[in-house]
């Protein structure tokens, strides 16, 4: 069996190794092709290039790499004429993932779409190029599995990989002890898994940070990175603005950063699924260019941008998205987390809505289950799988 897999964005290589490493359990022939990211190639992907290093948003970001996404997508059409893989599985990245889908359909290939892009919040309309170039929709949210279901597309729902992931973490109890030793309140910084994200974004949490200190300078900051190039390129705007600020930083320690702070500043993306499962309240921010109006338009039109928000469907977690000047952002994550800091009963409370919001939500198995589906679909159920499916019959 061979699968093409495209996946653009670092959490989505995260997923996707995760279920390449599910399917090959259950097809140990398994072939997988296709445009992803470091951690798929470590899983055995046979890499036609690493697309999550195009991971952009935003027109004039995009606008210099058009010519080598139109490169892409050509190189996938000739794939799929000369290799005919068994099936192409999308992850997220919509922009560039709908023409794979459109150029998979062409050459008679099944497509699946794993974690979709979230067309009920902000893209209704683009409905119509799922019907028309997904065969199987695979939903980790249930109302989002209910929205397809009512537009009359195939959908299965499986539950989000990321508890998985989470709950497959062993977190380093030493380092989490050694924090609360002698413990000062701990809020948590975390900016975003994106270069751009980064580079957007750190500016306003750092300064949400200082003037949080300012009111209580009995807190200490954790800054977790998703990579060692972001550690130095927020190291580097600390120690030009804020150098005094108690502030250390991190790269690999996002859970064990996020279990033990009393509240954090983050960036909007799929990281707000753990700290729903660890149930730390958190001020979200996302901060766009003056050139990123479609998008602000677009997010403006949704009633939240976070996931917990979304599953709740009211705000537990305060959302600021700043365009033009970043004081309005600043000023709001400074203040709901002075909130929290002010009054713990405040702080239990969000706790106790994000534990609320978890049931029925927070379960393993996704990616399990993800591998299940494809496999079922395309007529390859292994014992295992048949075993699983009497088991949930029975």
């Amino acid at each position: 069996m061979h699968i093409f897999l495209s996946v653009g964005e670092p959490s989505g290589d995260q997923h996707a190794a995760h279920l390449m490493r599910e399917l090959q359990t259950r097809q140990p022939d398994l072939r997988v092709s296709g445009f992803g990211g470091p951690l798929m190639e470590q899983a055995g992907l046979n890499s036609l290039f690493r697309l999550t290093d195009l991971a952009v948003m935003g027109l004039l970001k995009v606008l210099p790499l058009i010519g080598k996404f139109y490169a892409l997508v050509r190189q996938a059409e000739r794939f799929f004429a000369e290799q005919k893989p068994d099936a192409v599985v999308l992850v997220d990245f919509p922009g560039f993932n709908w023409w794979i889908a459109r150029k998979a359909k062409a050459a008679g290939i099944p497509v699946f779409y794993y974690l979709p892009p979230q067309l009920w919040a902000w893209a209704s309309w683009r409905v119509n190029r799922v019907r028309k170039y997904v065969d199987h929709v695979i939903s980790a949210l249930p109302f989002e599995r209910d929205w397809y279901q009512q537009q009359g597309i195939a959908v299965d729902y499986v539950g989000h990989p990321f508890f998985d992931e989470i709950s497959d973490h062993p977190l380093d109890e030493k380092l989490i002890e050694s924090w609360r030793t002698g413990r000062r309140r701990i809020v948590a910084l975390l900016p975003g898994s994106r270069n751009q994200e980064v580079a957007r974004n750190w500016p306003i949490i750092l300064e949400a940070a200082r003037r949080l200190h300012a009111d209580h300078p009995d807190v200490t900051f954790l800054a977790a990175c998703f990579r060692d190039q972001h550690r130095r390129a927020c190291l580097t705007e600390f120690l030009v603005k804020c150098p005094t600020l108690p502030v250390q930083f991190f790269v690999g320690k996002t859970s064990e950063i996020i279990e033990v702070a009393d509240c954090a500043m983050m960036v909007s993306g799929s990281v707000s699924l753990e700290l729903l499962a660890r149930g730390t309240p958190a001020a979200v921010v996302y901060s766009l260019s003056r050139g990123m109006n479609v998008l602000r338009h677009l997010l403006l039109r949704c009633r939240y941008i976070s996931l917990p928000n979304l599953i709740a469907d009211r705000e537990i977690m305060p959302e600021f998205i700043s365009v033009g000047s970043p004081e309005p952002a600043i000023r709001g994550l400074h203040t709901s987390v002075c909130r929290w800091l002010d009054s713990p009963d405040a702080l239990q409370q969000v706790r106790d809505e994000l534990a609320e919001t978890g049931i029925g939500v927070q379960e393993t198995g996704a990616t399990v289950r993800t591998a299940e589906t494809i496999l079922r679909y395309l007529g390859a159920s292994s014992p295992d799988i048949v075993e699983t499916e009497t088991r949930r019959a029975a």
